[in-house]
């Protein structure tokens, strides 16, 4: 993809020069890596401080766990749990604070309270007003693909081609997002990386990755901690890997360089400082002179 600037609102992202970076903030009791952790205001806005300081060029928040097997929350309670976060840090920081969610009551309150990037997992298909809102804000959307929702997505996930599925999928939810207004030019999509995929379909996609970029838009990508990168650094020794383990964060790190090598555009991270100073390598291997 050719690099270029998206601008809109006071906002702008270089996209294609360099991997940006976006970091993960979970205001959940229940998030798969860091649950509790971030639940507190203070502690949510001293993690997302840190993020800033060690380079983000997102932050991502998010109110509801879509762990595998989880269940959805209220409206009101995500609002509640992100909110007022999103309110303090644009006071804070000029960087896009991205919501999180597919519900677009808690969209339109985030981007009210000074959000601008709305990350639906569900690429607009839960609520038929998030992609209405989406357009007439303006915002630009991050359609992510899941095979099935968070309560069912790890109930034996099937596939007879990933890639190719995922990519045909993307292309559709991306062409319905246009229907809707939402110019090409404010799309990004993601391949849901552990959304209704077994470990093996993980790594094909990352593999693969390359191939999305025949769709022209700019690739999001979130691996960071997740169940394949356990599972795979456990191998037959049945060890229980926890997601805040090092070794488990060195893994995440592992997943992001094939990202950025497959031409990953936006790696979504837990670790920041450990992600840009991987990006930065990498994308100095892939920029260095033939």
């Amino acid at each position: 993809m050719k690099p270029y600037t998206l601008t809109w609102g006071n906002h702008s992202l270089e996209i294609g020069r360099r991997t940006l970076v976006m970091g993960i903030l979970n205001t959940t009791p229940d998030s798969f890596s860091d649950g509790g952790k971030f639940e507190l205001f203070t502690d949510a806005i001293t993690h997302a401080r840190r993020m800033i300081a060690d380079g983000a060029d997102l932050i991502d928040i998010g109110g509801e766990s879509t762990r595998p097997f989880s269940d959805p929350v209220r409206e009101d309670v995500e609002i509640e749990r992100t909110v007022p976060v999103i309110r303090q840090l644009v006071q804070e920081t000029s960087i896009p604070i991205s919501i999180d969610t597919n519900k677009a009551a808690v969209a339109e309150a985030a981007l009210a309270a000074g959000a601008s990037v709305i990350n639906d997992i569900s690429a607009l298909r839960n609520d038929p007003k998030m992609a209405p809102l989406a357009a007439k804000s303006g915002s630009p959307v991050i359609l992510m693909h899941m095979q099935g929702t968070p309560k069912t997505m790890q109930a034996e996930p099937t596939y007879d081609d990933v890639t190719t599925e995922v990519i045909e999928f993307l292309k559709s939810a991306a062409a319905d997002a246009q229907k809707q207004g939402i110019p090409p030019t404010k799309i990004f999509i993601d391949p849901g990386i552990g959304f209704g995929k077994t470990t093996a379909h993980n790594l094909t996609l990352i593999k693969h990755l390359s191939r999305f970029q025949k769709l022209g838009l700019p690739v999001v990508i979130g691996t960071s901690r997740k169940a394949f990168i356990r599972k795979t650094l456990a191998g037959d020794s049945g060890e229980a890997l926890l997601p805040h383990m090092p070794i488990v964060e060195t893994g995440s790190r592992a997943t992001v360089v094939a990202s950025i090598l497959g031409g990953a555009h936006i790696v979504r991270v837990h670790d920041v400082a450990g992600a840009v100073a991987v990006a930065k390598i990498t994308d100095a291997i892939v920029n260095a002179p033939d």
